[in-house]
């Protein structure tokens, strides 16, 4: 009872002390002069309020920083989740196509006791068409369940085909029809590939019996461009799990196909978006999203330091700001305040005449200090985007006018190219001397390169029937016959709904010449040359001339692409066919029409002429 009453004494003892202090402070305060007395006051008015603001400010940005970081990485993910499920759903569309070509439903429909044999190297040759068709295909394998395996990579591939069957994934393989994506890495010879595996089982359409695999082996390039622009923070990075927990991207490669670590990742819920803290040695913040489509989880880890990073620097500030209120207080003036505040409000005004576009007037300078220079250096700016702005409206006036002109110049040029009169006059000179010495074949040629000039001199539309120009182009090609012989065939394969479209007159000749310039290598090997159009869209066709020659040099093609990419003719007189023909169709049905060219070595080459169909073809010239 009595220690009780002890501790009460004493508790009364320091309130009394804590208000006998305050009311000495007082007096002491009363004596002083009006200038200790405002520096006193005002202290305790700048530092209440800036420390109530300060705390109550660092408290609501952390959790605006933290939000913040939530919903920017969340909207990062999902756009690269849409990303990279429309780009995977358009490999289960190229795994179908295979699944239904001729070749492999022939060869799922077989018996296990008949021979496969003589329907291995053509399923092969789809497979390989297949990858060809697509820069980011690796390898594709189908693996039959009663022995054959048959892959693109032949033997580059360094990794038994049969040993798939003892991954992790290949039991979990889904038995309704349905694919599965996987991580695994192609073994070639000097190095491993990781690829995502696109794993589809295969059933015999007959007996609707699984009789093997389909695997399509799809490499990083397009997934690590689109997970590269993924930005978080500095240390942040982003990474892609399957349903299983394994690793599906990784900006370290070596964790790729593996298990993921940390058991708090893989038993995260299945719902669309959430965030975690990740107890590990950073602890990470990590924000995830599910995709249903897929079956994965896409998430980003960026260190819970980096987030705290800036409460620390709200921290600093606020501490720095009452110091310096603090000193303000006693050194700011009303006066100052008037000298700093008046040329501002020149400044501002000013600026309010600037945007809506009075460019004319400046502000008057009074002093040299950093106002007094911001006001000089906006007058200069002033003046100078007033002189631009002339400048810039004169140039594009003149930029269009010269640009109008030039592309009717080009376009007269381009049209004017061919027009040898005097060469078909000739020719039938040439045809006449050849009739009289019995020389059938050379009046034969004569008549029939006569015909072409014709043809070139005496229609004056920029445009022709495809009918036209496909009886252009096989007169040219009976002419070559007699200087290549049997050392070429050709084929047209033109549907008749094609035969009356419009096309670029003289387009099919130049690109067919160059089978010839570029078809035959040192093996002087037999070639073939395919023509034929297809409906690419409701509104585009294209016009395919392909050749089963030599091909181009990679580096030749690649300074013809940059060509008609710049749109600009050859200088050096080289490829101005394939120049010219891509410049008219450009200039005559618009900048999204043109040529594209692709060609392998010991392969061939392909050129694709893209126009448009009648409606498109009207709206583009209007």
């Amino acid at each position: 009872m009595k220690n009780t009453n002890g501790k009460e004494w004493i508790m009364m003892k320091k309130k009394w002390r804590k208000i006998a202090a305050f009311i000495e402070t007082y007096i002491l305060l009363k004596n002083q002069s009006l200038m200790i007395k405002l520096c006193v006051f005002s202290s305790f008015l700048v530092i209440f309020p800036v420390l109530s603001v300060g705390i109550i400010s660092y408290k609501r940005s952390s959790l605006e920083l933290e939000n913040e970081l939530r919903q920017s990485s969340r909207q990062v993910i999902d756009q690269v989740e849409t990303h990279i499920e429309y780009y995977l759903q358009d490999f289960e569309i190229t795994s179908l196509k295979m699944i239904n070509s001729p070749e492999l439903s022939s060869l799922l429909k077989m018996k296990s006791s008949e021979s496969k044999e003589p329907l291995i190297e053509p399923t092969r040759n789809t497979l390989k068409t297949a990858e060809y068709s697509r820069a980011d295909i690796s390898n594709i394998t189908i693996l039959l369940d009663d022995g054959p395996v048959i892959d693109t990579l032949g033997k580059r591939n360094f990794y038994p085909a049969m040993k798939m069957r003892d991954e992790y994934w290949y039991s979990s393989v889904p038995l309704n029809g349905m694919s599965m994506l996987v991580t695994r890495k192609l073994k070639l010879e000097n190095n491993e590939l990781p690829v995502i595996s696109l794993v589809r089982r295969l059933y015999n359409p007959r007996t609707l019996l699984p009789v093997g695999m389909l695997i399509i082996d799809i490499n990083f390039r397009r997934i690590e461009e689109i997970s590269n622009k993924v930005t978080i923070s500095k240390n942040g990075y982003f990474f892609i799990l399957d349903a299983n927990g394994h690793y599906v991207y990784h900006p370290d490669y070596s964790k790729l196909g593996k298990k993921v670590e940390f058991k708090q990742l893989s038993n995260l819920k299945t719902e669309e978006s959430s965030t975690e803290i990740l107890e590990n040695e950073r602890k990470d913040f990590v924000t995830y999203t599910f995709s249903r489509n897929l079956g994965w989880r896409f998430l980003t880890a960026v260190p819970y330091r980096d987030l705290t990073g800036g409460m620390i620097q709200i921290e600093k500030t606020i501490s720095l700001t009452i110091i310096i209120s603090l000193i303000a207080a006693y050194l700011i003036g009303f006066g100052f305040a008037t000298s700093i505040i008046r040329p501002i409000r020149r400044l501002k005004h000013f600026m309010k005449e600037v945007e809506i576009g009075n460019l004319n007037g400046r502000v008057r300078v009074d002093s040299k200090d950093e106002i007094g220079q911001l006001t000089a250096g906006f007058n200069k700016t002033v003046e100078k985007l007033s002189n631009l702005l002339e400048v810039v409206y004169i140039s594009k006036l003149k930029e269009a006018e010269m640009s109008l002109k030039q592309k009717e110049v080009e376009l007269k040029m381009l049209q004017s190219q061919m027009n040898p009169h005097f060469l078909y006059n000739s020719l039938e000179t040439i045809r006449g001397m050849a009739l009289e010495e019995d020389q059938e074949n050379i009046a034969i040629m004569s008549f029939s390169l006569g015909k072409l000039l014709r043809y070139n001199l005496n229609n004056s539309s920029s445009t022709v029937s495809l009918r036209e120009e496909i009886n252009f182009c096989e007169m040219y090609l009976r002419i070559q016959k007699f200087r290549f012989e049997d050392r070429f065939e050709y084929k047209f394969d033109i549907p008749d709904w094609a035969m009356e479209l419009k096309v670029v007159k003289f387009s099919l000749q130049p690109l067919v010449e160059n089978c010839f310039v570029h078809g035959y290598g040192p093996d002087n090997r037999k070639i073939e040359i395919v023509i034929s159009a297809i409906r690419q869209s409701e509104s585009t066709f294209v016009i395919r001339i392909f050749d089963s020659g030599n091909g181009i040099d990679e580096y030749l093609l690649e300074e013809i692409r940059n060509r008609i990419q710049q749109k600009r003719t050859s200088m050096d007189g080289k490829n101005i066919g394939i120049l010219n023909v891509h410049q008219r169709i450009h200039y005559l049905f618009g900048s999204k029409y043109g040529i594209t060219m692709k060609s392998e070595q010991g392969i061939g080459t392909e050129v694709v002429i893209h126009l448009p169909l009648p409606d498109d073809s009207e709206e583009a010239r209007e």
